[in-house]
């Protein structure tokens, strides 16, 4: 007969497949639990070769509402949290200086 061994289950970190993650800044957080994240990519262009900054508006889960406009943040891919919130807040990399401009 051979012998059978139970093991303890692994962490469920270790068993979810890498998430990405992403730093960016916080635009807006006028939501209930919700911010949202302004990321930067830069990258060549593909004709031309010059240096293009490219943005992208993620809406992550906020869960302490912690984060303020202004602060740069670390966000992880999660489940489906809503019909555009697919992120969730990681933690605050940078908090804002709290000055804010004055528009011209």
């Amino acid at each position: 007969m051979a012998e059978t061994t139970t093991t303890a289950a692994p962490a469920p970190a270790a068993t979810r497949g890498n998430r990405k993650e992403r730093v960016g800044e916080v635009i807006s957080n006028k939501m209930a639990r919700t911010i949202i994240v302004r990321v930067e990519r830069r990258f060549p262009h593909p004709r031309f070769k010059k240096v293009v900054t490219g943005y992208k508006k993620f809406y992550a889960h906020d869960e302490k509402s912690e984060a303020k406009v202004g602060d740069r943040v670390r966000i992880e891919e999660t489940r489906p949290l809503s019909k555009t919130k697919r992120w969730r807040l990681v933690e605050v990399v940078e908090k804002a200086s709290g000055v804010t401009p004055v528009a011209a």
